[in-house]
């Protein structure tokens, strides 16, 4: 302890106990940053203290002098939590700001536009739990007779997650034809993310086209989640499967591929297990609740049914995502 910061704190302590003014306590807070500055430990600062009331009061009780050797034990323990405490404050924050970054990479990278076609409304809404989205849209569009959308969903969360993304796009970007087959589609996406993405990382996909002049939907699935068809003359929703497996798991699969004929006032409902598995406090959400809630919006935009069936759900699991909730709606206008 250097002796001058020994001796201001003793004249500091002096004029505190002779006057008591708040004059006395500010000098008292001002120092205290110059020891947090020279790095001065908590027991340290007692020391002084006992120190000098021993020069100032050397008549007190020796109990009360024994208090303070309490007090230091006591300190010496504190000041290495609390130190603990800083660096791992320190560090958190240094991987938010890091996390903030990642995800603002992310937003720009993996970014796709909504494409514009005739006798089509398309809705899509897309919520990371976290930080980082482990869902992932892409569209395909010729803006003319096609448009194509890929719905990927990563097992597993974070940054591991968001370069998954990144093969899928890298891979999508080099398709750039809305007239492919949904199955040959998820066969390039397969071979890609085989060679790149380690063993315990998984992902689903689904991809459909529309075709406006034959008013066809064509789609195939890898491992994901069926998508619904809501058959306006009928009323009623039916799934539509695909079977095919997870990306990744093995570099040659053959995916089926189905196709359905879509009407006016027709849907399809593709989506991510953050919509179908989602759970309030006392289990998850029935899906006959979900389809209950879309068929009563029917009759709205696409995108009013994405946006609205997203915040029921969310007031249902009091604002708080579980997981990353992905909703994309191919509507039959005309």
């Amino acid at each position: 302890m250097p002796q001058e910061i020994e001796r201001q704190y003793k004249e500091i302590l002096r004029q505190y106990v002779m006057r008591q003014t708040e004059q006395n306590l500010y000098a008292g807070q001002n120092f205290s940053r110059q020891l947090i500055q020279k790095n001065i430990a908590p027991e340290e600062v007692i020391s002084i203290h006992k120190a000098a009331l021993e020069e100032m009061f050397p008549e007190l009780p020796m109990n009360v002098w024994h208090s303070f050797d309490l007090l230091i034990e006591m300190m010496i323990r504190y000041g290495l939590a609390h130190a603990e405490h800083q660096s791992l404050l320190e560090q958190q924050e240094e991987i938010k700001v890091e996390m903030d970054l990642a995800a603002n990479v992310q937003r720009t990278l993996l970014k796709t536009t909504v494409p514009e076609v005739a006798g089509l409304e398309i809705g899509l809404v897309s919520v990371p739990a976290r930080k980082m989205n482990g869902d992932y849209i892409y569209f395909l569009s010729d803006d003319l007779k096609n448009a194509g959308v890929a719905v990927a969903d990563v097992i597993g969360k974070g940054i591991p997650a968001a370069l998954c993304m990144s093969m899928i796009k890298y891979g999508m970007d080099s398709l750039q034809d809305a007239t492919s087959d949904p199955k040959k589609v998820l066969d390039i996406i397969n071979r890609i993310v085989e060679k790149s993405v380690d063993d315990d990382m998984f992902i689903s996909m689904f991809y459909g086209r529309y075709n406006v002049e034959q008013s066809v939907f064509t789609y195939a699935s890898a491992g994901h989640e069926p998508a619904l068809f809501y058959d306006a003359q009928k009323g009623e929703f039916s799934e539509l499967h695909a079977k095919g497996l997870l990306l990744g798991v093995v570099p040659n699969v053959t995916y089926a591929q189905h196709e359905v004929k879509m009407e006016y006032g027709d849907f399809i409902v593709m989506m991510t297990d953050g919509v179908t598995e989602c759970r309030t406090d006392e289990g998850f959400i029935e899906q006959e609740i979900i389809a209950s809630l879309i068929h009563s919006l029917r009759d709205e935009s696409a995108q009013t049914i994405v946006d609205t069936v997203y915040k029921e759900l969310e007031k249902m699991q009091n604002f708080e995502l579980r997981d990353d909730f992905t909703l994309v709606i191919f509507k039959k206008t005309h």
